[in-house]
């Protein structure tokens, strides 16, 4: 098979800002990879978790490394092209391009779109959340009233830990809910944001006014912290920065209600499904997360949907210069097509 990358930039319509700080562009990876006149597409988004991060110029390195040994693999062995990725220490991004290129060039040979290959419903899909980045309250409106031009909004996920504190928190949580459509689905993500004592005291308000859920409350190193939020906080409690693959999970299964799967983080379809499953049998909640992906990512969590509790794939409705077409909003919720593959184009 022959792999081969390309760098593209996409710019957002609107900066977001979350408790690390603000992301306005980003150069993402396109990967290709052919054999037998079929090309599959995947893509790598760079992205930073404190002290971890995996650039672009770190993607492509790894993805330059394996175009070298490509022609001698074929897109079906894929247990033996995620072996020798595993000693290359590929970043996960990398990784995920990979492993979607493949999945959706499997598709494209065997003309079924990946959702219908796994045997998943669409009507499972629930609606995906729209984010509303740490702002003003006047600015957390505005970007709200945004939203509302471009898509139905059925869920929202509003980014707290703002460095000006809880009272900001609260006062751009209250401008949202106070602009938000009757019966939109609220939840919370603090990017680790708070300390413990914030964390509970705004679990507890939060409570009172229709959360759904509080997202990485805590910084990742508070494990014993996260523990004693858990079994106080009248929310239910989901994680992000702490969870990256299906290895992480069990760890947190007495401490959390539930986790956020990204593609990027986790390296793959193939890794995501891992961790779905065992999240399942720990009995937790699933939801599925983005950074500054494209459709193209999107498109290939899109067609997992069917197996989340929870989605917030909204990245690319917020770009300016998306250079791909895929799945589409439907009254909500993000909806892969019946093409082969991904049904990228």
């Amino acid at each position: 098979m022959k792999l081969s990358i390309e760098t593209f930039t996409v710019h957002k319509r609107f900066a977001l800002t979350i408790s690390r700080g603000t992301t306005a562009e980003s150069q993402n990876v396109l990967v290709k990879i052919e054999q037998d006149g079929i090309l599959g597409w995947g893509e790598a988004t760079p992205f930073s978790i404190g002290e971890m991060q995996q650039t672009t110029a770190d993607i492509v390195d790894g993805l330059q490394r394996m175009s070298m040994i490509a022609d001698s693999l074929d897109p079906c062995d894929r247990q033996r092209i995620e072996r020798i990725i595993k000693t290359m220490k590929m970043p996960s991004a990398a990784k995920a391009a990979i492993d979607v290129a493949l999945h959706d060039w499997l598709g494209k040979k065997v003309g079924m779109p990946l959702w219908k290959l796994w045997g998943l419903q669409l009507a499972n899909i629930v609606p995906t959340s729209v984010t509303i980045g740490i702002n003003s309250p006047a600015g957390a409106k505005e970007r709200l009233r945004d939203w509302l031009n471009v898509t139905p909004v059925k869920a929202i996920k509003i980014k707290l830990g703002s460095p000006a504190g809880i009272a900001a928190d609260q006062a751009m949580f209250m401008a949202v809910l106070e602009s938000a459509p009757e019966g939109t689905k609220i939840s919370v993500d603090a990017n680790a944001g708070w300390n413990l004592k914030d964390a509970k005291k705004m679990c507890a308000w939060l409570a009172t006014h229709g959360v759904e859920y509080v997202e990485q409350p805590l910084p990742v190193k508070e494990r014993k912290q996260l523990l004693e939020l858990y079994e106080q906080a009248p929310l239910p409690i989901f994680v992000d920065e702490s969870c990256f693959t299906s290895v992480d999970i069990p760890k947190l299964a007495d401490r959390v209600h539930g986790v956020n799967i990204k593609l990027m983080k986790c390296g793959g379809l193939t890794e995501a499904m891992r961790a779905i499953y065992t999240a399942k049998a720990c009995k937790l909640k699933v939801m599925f997360g983005c950074y500054s992906d494209s459709i193209l990512a999107n498109t290939a969590m899109a067609h997992l949907s069917p197996l989340a509790d929870y989605l917030d794939l909204d990245s690319h409705m917020n770009l300016t210069d998306d250079p791909f077409t895929g799945a589409i909003m439907d009254n909500g919720c993000l909806m892969p097509n019946y093409l082969p593959g991904l049904g990228v184009k």
